[in-house]
């Protein structure tokens, strides 16, 4: 007979893998809640988005989506679309600039060139640990949207937990994008 041993320390935290938050989600383990995503491991519901997140979102992804058409090569922005992460992850960026928008499952992580967070409530979240996932996996360029401060920080050359070039640009101030050649926003109308 085995002897199962203790372990030396009881309050050991389970990473959840993105196949089980998966399998979860689809027999119906998160209806009660609006929304989730996994990060790291751990299940995070979505807050409800007030007004000003909204409208931000909204007016930015109207620019990204015509600037990236009238460049018409094969990038699109999509709103709250899960990514891939594995082992442990699977957020959902506010906008994702993708090569691979449509086919079913997940948008794959390897054909993410640019994701946008907004954040009114969650700055400190976006800026920290969502920072260190997209960089960690090396997702080329991130921008967190600040909505009370009414700035852009824009990041890009991803180097281990974080990112190595960072800029940060006014509202109203045209925000040009290090990955995806000739990809400029005019932010004035967003805020």
């Amino acid at each position: 007979m085995t002897e199962l041993l203790p372990l030396n320390n009881s309050h050991l935290p389970v990473k959840l893998r993105l196949e089980d938050y998966l399998r979860l989600d689809a027999a119906g383990a998160f209806e009660e809640y609006r929304k989730t995503e996994l990060i790291e491991g751990e299940i995070f519901f979505i807050n409800a988005q007030h007004r000003p997140h909204a409208v931000v979102k909204s007016r930015l992804h109207v620019l990204l989506a015509a600037a990236l058409k009238a460049q018409d090569d094969g990038w699109e922005a999509i709103v709250e679309g899960s990514i891939a992460v594995p082992p442990h992850s699977s957020p959902e960026p506010d906008i994702a600039v993708t090569s691979e928008p449509d086919g079913k499952g997940l948008i794959p992580l390897d054909s993410v060139k640019l994701i946008v967070e907004v954040s009114d409530a969650t700055l400190a979240f976006d800026m920290q640990r969502k920072l260190a996932l997209y960089a960690r996996n090396g997702v080329p360029e991130y921008w967190v949207v600040d909505v009370n401060a009414r700035v852009i920080h824009q990041m890009w050359t991803p180097e281990g937990q974080t990112y190595a070039r960072h800029r940060e640009l006014a509202f109203g101030q045209a925000v040009k994008a290090t990955t995806i050649v000739g990809l400029t926003i005019e932010t004035a109308q967003i805020g």
